[in-house]
């Protein structure tokens, strides 16, 4: 049974917007699913309309094996928006119990499963401190916290580590990591691709409302990437002795023959990871490309 599932998936606004176009796809329990896409691509809209936010305008999508708006699902779900705002009064550990009160959970197990989030989350030490002295990735931690309280078997995440420092974003790295491990799916959507990349197991590239494509990183990337250098003057058409291209093995092992045939060094032959970052450009191009 998947996470998420979705068909042929629209939704369209006032106006003549249309936000969603045919959206199909698919995640996995018990993985990290990265939903990457530029501003007004629609990732906030899939969000929305998954959890009843915004009402779909046409297709079908499902959350944990049923269709979207079950309330006993949803209450098996957690969710931290872009941007939360929790109420600055509050320190960290009444902030986690009100959503889990919220969400209906006992008093003992609320406060179990509170100290033990906040633990995970590495704010144990500051749990009793108010909201309004926490810093941007103090806040977000706790809001990691309340998305996880209630045990959930889907965590939806929109930019978790937006205005993050690099230290604060390696921690939430790991928390999300862990939580995987305990077999919760995480649906998590970035716009940075470096966090992406490094943490989940698959992701799918949005564009104007369709996913253009989806799998893991080297399904996403097909040829593999050769980077091949040597000592001495470029050899054949190179213009460099230092080359990085995209080929299948056979013409990467050609590459190398033609410069040892020549009588080159060779320093470096090795195949290398495509980046999130260079397979979402090329989507980027070939959707201008197919603009009128």
């Amino acid at each position: 049974m998947t996470a998420i599932s979705t068909q042929a998936l629209e939704k369209s606004y006032r106006g003549g917007i249309h936000a969603l176009r045919g959206v199909d796809l698919h995640v996995e329990r018990g993985e990290i699913f990265g939903l990457i896409g530029p501003n007004g691509a629609g990732k906030s809209t899939l969000v929305k309309v998954l959890l009843t936010i915004v009402r779909r305008t046409a297709g079908s999508a499902s959350l944990l094996g049923q269709p979207v708006g079950h309330r006993p699902t949803l209450a098996k779900i957690g969710f931290l928006p872009e941007h939360h705002r929790m109420p600055r009064y509050l320190t960290g550990r009444q902030a986690v119990l009100y959503y889990a009160r919220l969400l209906g959970m006992t008093k003992r197990e609320r406060e179990r499963r509170a100290d033990e989030m906040i633990e995970i989350v590495g704010m144990a030490q500051a749990a009793h401190r108010k909201l309004g002295t926490y810093s941007k990735g103090m806040q977000q931690r706790i809001g990691l916290a309340q998305a996880f309280v209630n045990e959930p078997e889907l965590v939806v995440l929109d930019e978790p580590t937006d205005g993050v420092d690099p230290v604060g974003r390696v921690e939430i790295r790991e928390v999300l990591l862990r939580m995987r491990e305990r077999g919760t799916a995480i649906f998590l959507n970035s716009h940075l691709l470096s966090e992406l990349e490094t943490v989940c197991d698959r992701v799918a590239i949005m564009l104007e409302g369709t996913i253009r494509r989806q799998g893991t990183p080297a399904e996403l990337a097909g040829k593999t990437k050769w980077r091949l250098t040597y000592q001495g003057d470029p050899v054949g058409p190179h213009t460099s002795n230092d080359l990085s291209f995209e080929a299948e093995d056979e013409e990467a092992q050609r590459q190398l023959d033609l410069a040892r045939q020549q009588g080159r060094v060779i320093t470096h032959f090795a195949r290398e990871a495509v980046s999130l970052e260079e397979l979402f450009m090329a989507e980027v191009r070939d959707q201008k490309g197919d603009q009128p």
